[in-house]
């Protein structure tokens, strides 16, 4: 594997990027202006429904951003200049078969003559979206990206970011393979990505028909998300619909050269722009959130469980490094793990850990200005103990009625609706999310440590595109980085 410097790669290059305005996008985008002034163009395809929209949204959503403050003070006064010459917002959507809105039919057909490299980030992350989202924005949406690049003449490389746990749950060494159209996780026949269309279509369409409410239809198209991603083999629409994703990008590449990134759980930022840079509510930080807050007296889990964690800024400098080093390589397919679970693994009971010191360190205030006293809290190790642990707590609650003023059991009852509620909406995202709570899996990495010592033999700039996750010492990060930095960024 031989390629040339990034920084030389990246110059006088025009570069497409969908998702422009999600947390790996803006991460990307700023490590490039700053390390690469001299690249060309980067075109942002942002959701808007027209050209002054898309600016408001670049401004706001993307430089906007504290991440931006190291470039600001670079520029100065010129940092604006700078922005409009080299960043371009288009308006259009990943749903959309053309992607860029129709009236822009100019500014595709400059695309499709000027685009060097396409990068794309866009997706929905939730774990419980609707499966009809999910399904045009993480499957069609993957399907409308590679059709739009077969269409850029210049084009010397594509970049994919998935995500890992397109593996579903699993135990053992996990390898960083493709996936073949149709092919499942339990090995069940009949996917075909075209009848998982119609029949979110025609659910939907019934729904109509009987008059559902909204609220209906979307709890139902959820739960139908959930039940095709189960049917198949996988726990949830998020990771169904992006391997799903990867299907379609693999039968339609035809000689493009492909690279798909898949990160694990992607957190803050480790050294660059600056430590500990986060944007919105991450996988494992809405347990930080909700504990610091004083809002959980539980964790469930298994404590020696493997929770494979990588800063964002490792993510963006392995997705250069590969984009380089597979640039202008016809018929390609390259897939990476950008993971620590193989090189540097963390346990999931070191999580609780940090968060216990961090805060009984550095409590959180709430809204009276008085400091939340967190503690230690039970640790449920597997479902049945969390099932049992609910069931205390609502029979607690019942018993504590029995006790009550019956002038007062109209208020009561109107509690317990809440309470049955609130139990309701915890056992769906223990449902979501509990499953990567016993994760048993480790990720190989034997491609990306291949692509980290190929940049070291051709003398690259590894200090600057660093992505081992060797170099990281966790109780220094978690504690001193990325737990101050989701106190700072993500806390309200």
């Amino acid at each position: 594997m031989e390629f040339q410097s990034v920084l030389e790669f990246l110059r006088n290059k025009s570069i497409f990027v969908t998702g422009a305005t999600g947390f790996l996008a803006k991460v990307m985008v700023e490590k490039i202006l700053r390390v690469q002034p001299n690249v060309k163009k980067l075109y942002l395809l942002i959701r808007a429904e027209d050209e002054k929209v898309a600016m408001q949204r670049l401004n706001t959503d993307v430089i906007g951003k504290e991440l931006f403050k190291v470039l600001k003070e670079k520029w100065g006064e010129n940092f604006r200049s700078m922005i409009s010459e080299k960043l371009v917002a288009v308006a259009g959507d990943i749903s959309d078969e053309l992607l860029v809105l129709k009236e822009y039919s100019k500014l595709r057909e400059e695309l499709y003559g000027q685009i060097d490299v396409i990068v794309n980030l866009a997706a929905t992350t939730n774990f419980d979206e609707r499966y009809d989202v999910a399904l045009h924005v993480n499957t069609l949406g993957a399907k409308h990206v590679i059709n739009f690049a077969k269409k850029c003449v210049k084009l010397k490389a594509f970049v994919h970011v998935s995500t890992a746990y397109v593996c579903g749950v699993r135990e053992g060494l996990i390898l960083e393979t493709p996936y073949n159209m149709g092919e499942t996780l339990n090995g069940k026949r009949g996917l075909q990505i075209e009848d998982e269309l119609k029949l979110v279509d025609h659910t939907i369409s019934n729904l109509r028909a009987e008059r559902a409410t909204q609220k209906s239809i979307t709890l139902t198209i959820k739960d139908l998300g959930i039940e095709r991603a189960q049917k198949y083999g996988w726990t949830n629409t998020y990771i169904f619909t992006k391997a799903m994703g990867e299907m379609l990008i693999n039968d339609l590449k035809e000689d493009l050269p492909v690279v798909i990134i898949r990160p694990t759980i992607v957190s803050s930022t480790y050294k660059e722009p600056f430590p500990g840079w986060v944007e919105g509510v991450r996988t494992i930080d809405s347990l930080a959130v909700a504990y610091g807050k004083g809002k959980i007296t539980c964790f469930l889990g298994d404590v020696k469980t493997l929770i494979d964690v990588i800063p964002a800024d490792m993510v963006v400098n392995a997705l250069l490094i590969a984009m380089v080093a597979h640039a202008s390589q016809p018929s390609s397919y390259n897939i990476y793990h950008v993971s620590s679970s193989m090189r540097n693994p963390v346990l999931y009971g070191k999580l609780q850990e940090y968060g216990f010191h961090y805060f009984r360190a550095n409590p959180w205030f709430n809204k009276d200005g008085q400091p939340v006293r967190v503690g230690k809290v039970t640790i449920l190790n597997d479902m049945a103990s969390f099932h049992r642990y609910m069931t205390l707590r609502y029979l607690i609650f019942l018993k504590g009625l029995e006790v009550v003023n019956t002038a007062l059991c109209h208020y009561f009852d109107g509690m317990l609706f809440d309470l049955n509620r609130k139990i309701k909406y915890v056992m769906r995202l223990v449902d979501l999310y509990g499953p990567f709570l016993f994760f048993k899996g480790v990720f190989d990495d034997m491609n990306t440590e291949k692509l980290r010592r190929a940049a070291k033999e051709n003398a690259i700039e590894a200090d600057l595109f660093y992505f081992d996750p060797k170099s990281i010492n966790w109780d220094d990060y978690f504690m001193n980085t990325h737990i101050p930095g989701v106190v700072r960024y993500v806390f309200k």
